[in-house]
């Protein structure tokens, strides 16, 4: 009958998530704090429809170490190297001051040094879940704020672990005192190294072995298998099996098939991380909250300040401007899900009394609902602010020595807002052809490489009108936009067209969906990356089956001027050529993974001869992050590359065996 009991519980979660989930997708908002406000309808101090939600505990404390695991596979040390000034000083700065500042005004309320610390460190958390989740799907994970607040939340899970091996000394329970401190950090750095040696060793091969089975569900297990045998290894030495969670995930990061791993988890993770705010809402107090409502709202408002200016101050000191800086603070202003975790451990050790916790547990909920809504206004709010008191007094950072604005008079030149890829190709081809050009570039440590390489560069806001009149927008020929933020683009083009209605604004965007909104606000050329792409692909292909030049072009400058309508969703694309494709044999295209046993593995492309010994083609391949058009002849092969192949059917199984060494499955 108890299993009946947790069944129907469950059915009932299901059922009221369903329509509270819905509701949050048509007011288009993430769906995780959708799963708190259900939580907290269906629990025990609301509707009452789930008497007992320590039965959904359980599942939800595995949704945690699900959720550590895959951050694990996600985090890369390669990465942590590539972020590092935006992961230590942006994440520094907001763990320091949040820290420091919770813990001077916990000493005034609180007394206990120990329980105001405590209180601290999960203050200074933030929502990894739901921030990055957030920045994702309004396609702001890539700009200069969503880059430092991703920063912030690296720094902020890596300090997760020490967290939780400080929390019994904090609450008295441990022994040895400071000695049994520094023994328990060794064992814990022990762990990490034998870690390091396993996933630069066992692990790979063990992996290998087993994908030569080609079956999916073994290589599941033996995922699911590496991550029970780390967790418990650190259990054993002392520390949490949410720790060893994230070693275990970070062990298949460093191999090759780290997406692989994060692709088959993924849904599991997506369910139990539901349950897991299921259960946060379910034990909110509604009465608690309601009894202290001012009292909580104040913390609330003082906190996400308070967290804004900590995350911003870092950013600041780094160049960025005090927009983008307040920006990356407003992005991880609330408190995350690793803090409701640690509370309930806090509690259970004593540090945290009932009416704290529950308290807490208010205030933390009611962070994390207004996050979305932050976010999603927060270029508004920071307008109206600016309106009052100029953002870059607020917050001026520091401007490196050289970095002036122009005085020459230079006319009928280019303004290259963004020195990213795009900027720097752009502004090579300018330079081939002579033509007088200006950079404009938000971060400080980029402009100041371009200057000592000779580049006309300079470190500004351009979405701030004085910023391109300094750049002579007024007298420019044309302002190129290569950067990847859709508010910070629409706000460029807006500001640049009020300055000179004749300038000719070409603005890069990601989506289509961009393109209507730039061109009312004054963008001539609107290039979107996704469409692209596509042209880019089918005109090799084309190419490849000798269709004239001519005539691509053609098919390419229609498809253009159409607003890409032929490639949007819904549209069945009708490309008409001259006779030439009425011929063209049925055509394939599939990706071919290459296991670490690949004898393409090694190869550079020429010397695979997989044009002529098969008729297929590379069209494109990905590694990593990175993807590749059409890589060079002698680019080299290696395991975990994702060829994308075209050609025949027969073609196609030629190339499996050429290259994987195998039938396509």
């Amino acid at each position: 009958m108890e299993q009946l009991h947790v069944l129907r519980d469950l059915a009932v979660i299901v059922a009221g998530s369903l329509l509270v989930i819905l509701v949050f997708y048509r007011l288009k908002l993430p769906a995780l704090p959708g799963f708190i406000v259900a939580g907290i309808l269906l629990g025990p101090n609301a509707l009452g429809l789930v008497s007992d939600p320590h039965d959904v505990e359980g599942l939800a404390e595995v949704g945690v170490i699900l959720l550590l695991f895959t951050i694990g596979i996600e985090f890369s040390l390669s990465r942590l190297k590539e972020m590092g000034r935006q992961v230590l000083a942006g994440g520094f700065s907001q763990m320091g001051f949040t820290v420091l500042a919770t813990l001077a005004v916990g000493l005034g309320f609180l007394g206990s040094w120990r329980v105001a610390l405590f209180l601290a460190f999960l203050i200074a958390l933030s929502s990894t879940a739901i921030v990055l989740k957030v920045l994702t799907d309004t396609s702001e994970i890539d700009a200069p704020h969503g880059r430092l607040a991703t920063g912030v939340l690296i720094f902020q899970d890596l300090c997760v672990v020490p967290i939780m091996l400080v929390l019994p000394f904090l609450a008295g329970k441990a022994e040895g005192g400071v000695v049994g401190l520094l023994v328990a950090l060794g064992k814990a750095a022990l762990v990490v190294v034998g870690v390091i040696i396993a996933a630069r060793t066992i692990v790979p091969r063990a992996l290998a072995e087993i994908l030569k089975t080609r079956s999916r569900e073994l290589f599941l297990i033996a995922v699911i298998l590496i991550g029970t045998l780390t967790a418990l290894g650190t259990a054993a030495a002392g520390a949490s099996l949410a720790l060893g969670a994230f070693l275990a995930g970070l062990i298949i990061s460093e191999s090759d098939y780290g997406y692989q791993a994060l692709a088959e988890l993924m849904p599991f993770r997506d369910i139990f991380i539901s349950l897991f705010f299921l259960a946060v809402g379910m034990l909110v107090q509604l009465d608690t909250i309601r009894a202290h409502i001012g009292l909580t709202l104040i913390a609330v408002a003082v906190i996400m300040g308070g967290k804004t200016l900590s995350a911003a101050i870092g950013p600041a000191v780094m160049g960025y401007s005090g927009r983008v800086a307040l920006l990356a603070g407003v992005a991880v202003s609330q408190i995350g899900e690793f803090s409701f975790v640690l509370a309930k451990e806090g509690r259970v050790a004593g540090l945290l009394p009932d009416l704290l916790y529950q308290q807490f547990l208010g205030v933390a909920v009611i962070t994390m609902l207004v996050t979305p809504f932050l976010l999603q206004g927060g270029p508004a709010l920071l307008d109206a602010l600016e309106r009052v008191v100029p953002l870059d007094r607020l917050l001026p950072g520091f401007r490196p020595r050289g970095l002036t604005s122009v005085h020459d008079q230079v006319k009928d030149h280019v303004v290259v807002a963004g020195y990213g890829l795009n900027g720097r190709n752009l502004t090579a081809a300018l330079r081939s052809v002579h033509a007088p050009y200006l950079i404009v570039e938000l971060n400080a440590q980029t402009v100041r490489k371009a200057r000592a390489d000779g580049e006309p560069a300079f470190y500004g806001d351009a979405t701030r009108e004085e910023i391109l009149r300094a750049l002579g927008a007024d007298r420019a020929r044309m302002l190129v936009i290569a950067i990847s933020d859709p508010a910070a683009t629409r706000r460029m083009v807006r500001v640049a067209r009020e300055i000179n209605p004749k300038l000719h604004i070409i603005a890069r965007t990601r989506y289509v969906v961009e393109i209507p909104e730039l061109t009312r606000l004054g963008a001539n050329v609107v290039i979107p990356e996704e469409f692209e792409t596509s042209i880019e692909i089918f005109a090799r292909v084309l190419a490849h089956y000798n269709v004239p030049r001519e005539e691509i072009e053609r098919l390419v400058s229609e498809i253009r001027a159409s607003h890409y309508e032929a490639l949007r969703p819904g549209a069945r694309p009708r490309l008409t050529l001259t006779g030439t494709l009425s011929r063209m044999p049925q055509m394939h295209v599939e990706r071919i993974v290459l296991a670490a046993n690949a004898p393409a593995v090694g190869l550079t492309v020429a010397e695979t001869a997989l044009r002529s010994k098969t008729g297929a083609l590379i069209l494109a391949l990905r590694r990593g992050e990175s993807d590749l058009a059409t890589p060079d002849a002698d680019f080299r092969l290696e395991a975990g590359d994702v060829l994308v192949v075209v050609g025949q059917a027969q073609q196609i199984k030629s190339a499996y065996r050429l290259l994987a060494g195998s039938e396509p499955s």
